[in-house]
Formats: C-alpha cells, sequence, structure tokens
C-alpha cells in the first residue's frame, strides 16, 4: 500500500533546491542527456567555489555518461543519472521502463513534437491476449516512442522530503556534495541502471586501466522495510540479490563506528544496482552500495527523512577520505 504524508509545516526556503531541480529533469534509462547536460552546467557554474577542481570526462567514449576525477583517486562513487518510466507503443498502449509501480490514476508527463502534455495512467485488458495492459488518458495520442514519466510533486516539511524520482537524484545529489570537498576520488554519473545496465561495465575498465582504481561505493536509494527504519541514518548494505567481499564491508562498517557516523546495516535476497557491473566486470573490484532509505519505491511519492539524506553526505565525505 502506497503511504502518503501530511506535510503540516511548508519550508520556504529550503537547502534542497538542488533536488528539487534534478527531480523534474526528464531522464529515463536511455535518454540520460538531460541530467547529463544538467549536471555539466550545475558543475561549471559552481565547482569555482569546491576545494579542489576536478578533471571533467564525457563524450565521445563515454556515452551520456560523466566521470569527475579529483587528485589522485583510489575510490570511485557511482550514481545512476536515469530514472524509471514508460515508453508510448502503439496509440496509447504503454511499455514500462524498468520497475515502475503501475497504479490507476498516477499522473504522467512527456514531450513530443506536438508539444508536452500531461495524462493519466489507466489499466486495460489487452484485446488479443486478454491480459492486464498500461495504457494513458489524454487529450491526444503521442507520438511513437514517446517517454514519459511521473509528474513531479515536490512536497517538503521540517524532517521529510516526497517526490518522484528521489531514486536515484538523490543519488547525484550526494555525489555532487561530496564534490564540494573532495581532494582524492573519482565520482561516476552512470546510465540505464534502471532497466539492465550497460554502462557501468566500459566505466569501471576506464577507472581501473587509466587510474587503477579498483573499489567503488554505489549512491543510490535503498527502501524502509522491518529492519530500516528513518531517522537512523543510511543503511550499508551488506547485501541484496548480490553479495559484496564481507572484508571490503568490515572496513567500511569499522570506518563509520570509528567516525561515529549513524548508520544501519541492511540485508535483503532481492534488489540490485550498478554494483552488479563491478562485480561481473573483467577487473575484480570492492564495491558497497551505501543510501539513504526511502518508502514508496518506484512511484511519484517516493519519501526519505532529511536525517538520513545528511548522513549520507557525512559518511561518504569521511569514506572518501579514509578507503
Amino acid at each position: 500500500m502506497l503511504k502518503k504524508t501530511n506535510m503540516k509545516k511548508e519550508i520556504k526556503d529550503s537547502k534542497y533546491i538542488l533536488l528539487k531541480e534534478m527531480c523534474q529533469v526528464h531522464a529515463p534509462s536511455g535518454n540520460e542527456v538531460g541530467m547529463k547536460n544538467f549536471i555539466l552546467d550545475y558543475i561549471k557554474k559552481n565547482s569555482k567555489s569546491w576545494k579542489h577542481q576536478p578533471k571533467i570526462i564525457h563524450g565521445k567514449g563515454f556515452q551520456d555518461n560523466i566521470i569527475l576525477i579529483f587528485g589522485k583517486p583510489r575510490t570511485a562513487i557511482f550514481a545512476h543519472m536515469d530514472s524509471i518510466g514508460f515508453t508510448v507503443r502503439y496509440g496509447r498502449q504503454l511499455v514500462k521502463i524498468g520497475g515502475p509501480v503501475t497504479k490507476a490514476g498516477f499522473k504522467l508527463v512527456g514531450t513530443d513534437k506536438k508539444g508536452r502534455q500531461e495524462v493519466e495512467l489507466i489499466a486495460v485488458k489487452e484485446k488479443t491476449t486478454g491480459y492486464p495492459g498500461l495504457e494513458y488518458r489524454g487529450k491526444r495520442n503521442f507520438e511513437r516512442g514517446t517517454e514519459l514519466v511521473f509528474k513531479a510533486n515536490w512536497r517538503e516539511d521540517e524532517n521529510y522530503i516526497q517526490c518522484c524520482y528521489m531514486d536515484n537524484r538523490l543519488g547525484v545529489y550526494n555525489a555532487l556534495r561530496v564534490a564540494e570537498t573532495l581532494k582524492n576520488g573519482a565520482i561516476v554519473f552512470s546510465s540505464w541502471e534502471e532497466h539492465g545496465g550497460g554502462s557501468v561495465s566500459y566505466l569501471q575498465k576506464y577507472l581501473q586501466e587509466k587510474y587503477e582504481i579498483d573499489q567503488g561505493l554505489i549512491s543510490d536509494v535503498s527502501w524502509i522495510s522491518d529492519g530500516v527504519h528513518y531517522a537512523k541514518g543510511p543503511v550499508i548494505s551488506m547485501r541484496d540479490s548480490l553479495i559484496p567481499r564481507r572484508s571490503f564491508i568490515n572496513r567500511i562498517i569499522e570506518i563509520a563506528e570509528k567516525n561515529k557516523c549513524d548508520h544501519q546495516l541492511e540485508i535483503e535476497g532481492t534488489g540490485g544496482s550498478d554494483a552488479k557491473e563491478l562485480q561481473m566486470a573483467e577487473y575484480p573490484w570492492d564495491w558497497c552500495f551505501i543510501g539513504a532509505a526511502e518508502e514508496n519505491v518506484h512511484t511519484p511519492d517516493e519519501k526519505v527523512h532529511k536525517k538520513d539524506v545528511e548522513g549520507m553526505v557525512e559518511l561518504y565525505k569521511v569514506l572518501m577520505k579514509e578507503l
């Protein structure tokens, strides 16, 4: 069941304007160019105030991905830029991009040659099979191949933030906050994570061969569960559908405890991230998924606690210094 938050107190001067703006950027898997351009523009405007200036790598050979290199990097942060969504098929039929929750009534937006349109998600029976299918209801048909995403509805109070695409605009936000003070390290903004991956394997190969990096932190969003709760700090995931090398995880936990960084230990049997490409790539890499947890995953109402967001940023800053 999806949970709503009653935001009792509106925040006029939010420190999360950057995150709010990113949640509205159109960048479903396969079409990350909008987020790529947003990030490059943000770096151009803001990196002068960062403590250290990075080398910015993008363009030919890197598709729509971005790599930032600071100093002499030992560890890379991976934050995927893409989101879930839908592709317009024939008529008003929809095909899922990744794994969005498909509740009738969700508001979707998309843009084709005729302009931007807001529509409503509806469930139907497919004519040929009789099985459930997905369509949209709107004033006109979109052009075939148009991508639709959840309509952004930002809500914020003293403790919580709620909007679509915290997964993974929050991971990108975290990486950009860490970049403000980062001396040695790499930050990777990757593509396709929500729909099978495909970019991290060659980005990892480049970092290994060019900079001899062999360990990564996955800056992504986890979920609230029976063992993970709000305002207890970001999760350090000990496993999901994959199992990272235990000695590396133990080292991360020791660093977090030594520096008194709030955190929770997460153990799941399902779920995945950019880590799957690191673990299965040509070179041996250690990795750990670390991120704030949310409710209402893959819906327009993804909800995180501000304390967990700030704890995520602080933990990453410490780890990038000590790993």
